[in-house]
Order: structure tokens, then sequence, then C-alpha cells
């Protein structure tokens, strides 16, 4: 296949890293051109992104992380695409192991397989409710369904239809790429983000997450 990627960057308040995260794909083999879509940042992420190299779009209003995503993909061309959070930092890096199955025709798509998180988060049922979700639809396990650092063929990230605007949209993109029988590899990376504490924001944005997934999965059956 053509060895060319897309990296569509969703962005939302990530001034303190968008920067070491471009930085650290930028140069990878492979990777054609990078899109940051800033979700309407209030912390000034685009006007760091805008001296970068790179495609900006700017979202005049927050709309979610898919909704990011969904503008990134109507500039992309390449024959893979790339998604990453904007928060990975120098660890994005890591995207050549994601790349490298897709270009080589061992997957039609991968998802990255982080290590145990050093921070204790929440437990689990938000992690459980993404899995159990994504198996009663395929009947596969998999263990990344709540990953959002993914490489794609264009022929199916194109086929997918259902891309949810907010924290729903990697339980969907799973779902609706396995259901069409393309080829999935989880691929363990050394992957670092920020990540949430059992604080009441912690556990605010679980709730939000929790909420997304199961609406998401309601509604699955309803956007074929």
């Amino acid at each position: 296949m053509d060895s060319r990627v897309d990296v569509i960057i969703p962005a939302y308040n990530e001034r303190d890293r968008i920067e070491s995260t471009v930085n650290a794909v930028k140069n990878l083999e492979y990777v054609e051109r990078i899109i940051v879509v800033d979700d309407a940042s209030g912390d000034g992420t685009a006007d760091i992104a805008e001296k970068l190299d790179v495609t900006l779009v700017r979202m005049k209003q927050n709309g979610g992380k898919g909704k990011a995503i969904r503008e990134g993909l109507k500039l992309s061309e390449s024959e893979a695409v790339a998604l990453l959070d904007g928060d990975l930092g120098s660890s994005a890096g890591e995207l050549s192991k994601l790349i490298a199955p897709v270009i080589e025709g061992d997957a039609d798509f991968t998802i990255a397989k982080f290590g145990k998180a050093k921070k204790k988060g929440g437990f689990g049922l938000v992690k459980q409710l993404a899995k159990r979700g994504v198996y009663f639809y395929t009947k596969q396990e998999i263990d990344t369904t709540l990953s959002g650092q993914r490489v794609y063929r264009r022929e199916v990230i194109d086929s997918i239809s259902y891309i949810p605007d907010r924290f729903g949209i990697e339980v969907a993109m799973t779902v609706e790429a396995l259901r069409q029988g393309y080829k999935l590899v989880e691929v363990e990376v050394d992957m670092t983000h920020a990540e949430t504490g059992r604080d009441i924001s912690g556990f605010v944005h679980r709730g939000r997450q929790f909420w997304d997934i199961l609406k998401t999965l309601i509604v699955i059956p309803f956007k074929r």
C-alpha cells in the first residue's frame, strides 16, 4: 500500500504538551502531514501549534474529540491515518510501532496498548463497560477499547460512518471496524499521557466518560 500517513491530533487545552507531541512524530518514517485540530482551547494551544510545521484547524466552539477528528479527516488524503491525543508529549514517538503493522499489511488498523497506569484512577467501571460493550457487538475480547492512539488504513476509516462527538468515539470506531471484518492488531507501547486521579475532577471526568460510552452503545444498532 501507499506508505504515506497523516497524523490527526485533536487537542483541548494542551499548551504544555502539544509542541513536544508534534515534535515527537514529525520526523517519523511514513508521516506525511500532521493535522492539529484545536477544539476551542482557552489556554493558547492553537497559538503554539500555529508556530509548528502542521496544518492547524481552529474550532470556533468546543465540539468534543470526535467532532475534532471528523474535521481533521476532511483534510486528510493519505492512505493511512493516525489518531493521537495531544497530551502524549515525547512518548508520541511510539506511534512508529502502530504504523508498521498497517504499512506492512499485517493489520487493517492498530490500537496502542498502554502499560499499567502509574497513578491510581477509578475503579475500572468505564473500562469494563467499554470492553463488555465491544464484546457484545463483536464477540471479540479487546483490551484497548478506550485507547485513542490508533492507525487505520484509509479504506477502514472511510467505512466508519458513526464517529460520536465525545467520549464514545473509540468504542464506536472499534465496533464498526470489527463488525465489517477488518483485522485489528493491539500493539504494546511505552506511551504516557495525563492521568486522572481519585479526586473530584477525576470522578467527574469518568462519570462523563461512562455516560457517553453508555449512550454510544445504546445507539450503535441504529447507526448502521
